[in-house]
């Protein structure tokens, strides 16, 4: 079920986007992005959600200065009423409430799955179901994932247009040294710091934000605030890396410092150990 989410709605938020993104130090080419889509949507003649119901996703990607990235947060927005990405940057986030939408996932479950896996978008969590991390979330069995990864399948049946690279990653290395660089630049206290909603209380800003561009991808870097993390003591050390290319789904990964094995002491992509290990030891 689509929200009643105006034009104007859709492209403040764009704006606080690029404010936001401006803010805490992104690439000035994708502020301006975010600029120019917001005067866009706010001009056309009628709300996004009718030209998502009568041309689908290419409707908004052909419109000027919106393109596939713009055009996927915006049919978000319509379909859920929401827009990850903006309140990540917000310090907002609360994916679990988003993961409740999907049929079959509880208010615990979801919980589950946000803890053991750090995802925290349904296009996150529908590659967690294919690539086997879900049903490693206590709870979920590979029958269950079957059935929350068909779920899945309808819901962003839409927002497909998926080209053969779509689920491409950067090199360990290249995450590994934005994990070391941001942890450098948090350490140093030149960070720009937002005030997580969850586990926070006192609405202190205490969670360093990272934006940066290398080699053709686009990086959002935060400390994990998720509740294992506080619960181990953790928030300090797990790292939680977003990561995209221009019309690519956002993908994300957690590097942290491994407690065993030959990799110990060492920082490591979780889900990419093998790949760490060839990187660390030459070996596989």
């Amino acid at each position: 079920m689509q929200s009643q989410i105006s034009r104007d709605q859709i492209a403040d938020r764009l704006l606080e986007a690029a404010e936001l993104l401006e803010a805490q130090g992104a690439n000035r080419f994708r502020v301006l992005a975010y600029r120019n889509g917001a005067a866009a949507v706010r001009a056309l003649g009628e709300d996004p959600a009718r030209i998502l119901e009568r041309e689908g996703l290419e409707g908004l990607i052909e419109l000027p200065d919106v393109g596939i990235s713009l055009a996927r947060a915006i049919d978000e927005m319509v379909a859920t009423g929401c827009w990850v990405q903006l309140e990540r940057m917000r310090g907002d986030a609360e994916p679990e409430h988003l993961f409740q939408t999907v049929p079959g996932i509880g208010a615990t479950t979801a919980r589950a799955i946000h803890d053991e896996l750090h995802v925290d978008t349904l296009e996150a969590l529908e590659i967690a179901a294919h690539d086997g991390r879900l049903e490693q979330v206590p709870g979920i069995g590979p029958r269950r994932a079957a059935a929350i990864r068909a779920s899945l399948a309808a819901m962003l049946s839409r927002r497909r247009r998926r080209g053969p690279d779509d689920h491409a990653e950067p090199p360990v290395a290249e995450l590994l040294a934005v994990d070391a660089l941001y942890r450098d630049k948090a350490q140093a206290g030149s960070l720009r710091l937002i005030a997580p909603r969850r586990f926070n209380p006192t609405g202190e800003a205490w969670l360093p934000i990272f934006h940066t561009d290398r080699d053709g991808w686009t990086f959002t870097t935060l400390f994990s605030n998720t509740a294992r993390a506080h619960d181990l003591g953790k928030t300090d050390d797990w790292v939680v890396i977003y990561f995209g290319r221009p019309g690519r789904i956002e993908q994300q990964r957690t590097v942290v410092t491994e407690t065993r094995g030959p990799l110990i002491g060492r920082r490591v992509v979780r889900g990419r150990e093998t790949e760490c290990r060839k990187h660390y030891l030459g070996d596989g």
